[in-house]
């Protein structure tokens, strides 16, 4: 199973969504965590991708406008990826991903 974590700013970011964007999100973590479990990349429709500019940043699509950056870090788990979440919002986080 993959392993994750979050920065401080995710967990304001994430805090300050409301109810329904908070289980979008999270239903949207359930696929990628399933798809990367399953050693799959993960599902198109999550529109995974590398943020242009940002060396080892990634971009999830969770909603019309809901966006989250993450980057993978050192396996805590031997054979499994980990996740370190970094921004949670809208297109707006790309100011700073």
């Amino acid at each position: 199973m993959p392993t994750f974590e979050w920065e401080v700013v995710f967990g304001r970011e994430f805090a300050g969504l409301d109810r329904n964007s908070q289980a979008d999100f999270l239903a949207a973590v359930a696929q990628f965590v399933e798809d990367l479990a399953a050693g799959r990349s993960p599902r198109p429709s999550l529109r995974v991708k590398g943020v242009k500019g940002h060396l080892g940043v990634f971009e999830m699509s969770w909603a019309d406008d809901g966006r989250a950056t993450f980057a993978y870090g050192d396996e805590r788990v031997q054979g499994q990826p980990h996740i370190i979440w970094r921004r949670v919002g809208t297109h707006a986080i790309f100011r700073r991903p």
